[in-house]
């Protein structure tokens, strides 16, 4: 499972919505601690904006390239036998 995550996030696009919807957290936060609903509102359009810019820049090829799914082939099973004690 370690092997799997290889460069995993490390994008331009990913990076983006992170940011954009990072700072959608925050204004959010701070609104809503504030008692200001429509700040806190925008904060969450914020949050969606980041999402939707990042799949639209996973789609202009700037994501994590898609790999093709793996094959399961079968592997000979070695089997060893039990050590016996010479007397």
């Amino acid at each position: 499972m370690a092997g799997s995550s290889h460069g995993h996030g490390h994008t331009p696009a990913a990076w983006t919505g992170v940011i954009i919807s990072f700072i959608g957290f925050c204004v959010a936060g701070a609104f809503m601690v504030m008692a200001q609903p429509v700040g806190f509102w925008a904060g969450m359009v914020l949050i969606l904006l980041g999402a939707v810019v990042g799949g639209i820049m996973r789609a202009m090829g700037l994501g994590q390239p898609k790999q093709a799914p793996l094959k399961m082939t079968a592997a000979p099973v070695v089997t060893r036998e039990p050590a016996t004690a010479e007397s």
